[in-house]
């Protein structure tokens, strides 16, 4: 059975560590590098109820997308049973749950997140955007439609619960993306022609502003990433054939609209 060890190193060969942004925490999070693993969880973020879930199927690993400690994020000062965050790696640590945890660099990474947000939506032709902080890519549909069609099919492709956007009189055609929270990078979409960008967390003045000349839709951010965690899995199952690797059953957008039944 392979170690925590080799499959941080696996997925350093795909997602390599020298694409991560410099402010990120990548790589293995928790436990021990030499624990051998038979069991492995994959998930968009490591909760507790993700933390139960690897616990109960016996896992000896989660890989995640998310950092389980961001020090960006939540400065990790102590670790108390009593605090959000110390209660999950207690719960992690003492389970013996090791955690490996692939963030920015996985969104850069050739076949990344990027990439599998633009297989989902149905681009072609899907090369870097310029200025796009190496993560954002562009692509066309195999032919202009109207905004809010693409719209309804970026929500079904997506599994959205509710999608917003910002509508420049455009059809959609050359369409950039970005999962996650990528509003910053906008106007690069803008300015390499094309009229559709698709991201996530865009704040109210970012709509204002792309609104005019660019369509902007927001997708969320579990919507646009989680679709990386079936990628892992595959990675994962081709390249240790004896592991038991699967997705978690139980995460979920943890925000819901009012619109929902």
């Amino acid at each position: 059975m392979p170690t925590v060890r080799e499959i941080e190193a696996f997925l350093y060969g795909f997602a390599p560590k020298e694409l991560a942004a410099d402010w990120d925490n990548v790589g293995q999070l928790l436990g021990d590098p030499e624990q051998d693993v038979r069991r492995v969880l994959v998930a968009l973020d490591i909760t507790e109820t993700v933390a139960k879930e690897a616990l109960d199927g016996g896992c000896e690993l989660i890989v995640a997308h998310h950092p389980v400690m961001n020090c960006r994020w939540r400065p990790v000062q102590t670790v108390r049973r009593d605090t959000p965050q110390g209660r999950l790696l207690m719960k992690l640590l003492c389970g013996g749950v090791s955690c490996i945890c692939m963030h920015t660099n996985l969104d850069a990474a050739p076949g990344g997140v990027n990439d599998c947000l633009a297989a989902a939506l149905g681009l072609s032709n899907v090369e870097l955007l310029p200025d796009g902080g190496g993560i954002c890519r562009m692509g066309e549909l195999a032919a202009p439609m109207p905004l809010r069609q693409f719209v309804r099919q970026a929500s079904a492709a997506l599994g959205c619960g509710g999608i917003r956007y910002a509508d420049a009189g455009k059809d959609a055609f050359r369409v950039a993306v970005g999962g996650g929270a990528c509003g910053e990078y906008a106007e690069a979409a803008l300015g390499a022609g094309c009229d559709t960008f698709l991201t996530a967390d865009v704040k109210y003045h970012g709509f204002l502003d792309a609104a005019a000349g660019l369509n902007l839709i927001d997708a969320g951010h579990f919507p646009t990433e989680d679709l990386v965690c079936e990628k892992l899995v595959s990675l994962l199952r081709e390249e240790f054939p004896d592991l038991r690797v699967w997705k978690s059953a139980l995460h979920r957008d943890v925000i819901r609209y009012g619109a929902e039944e």
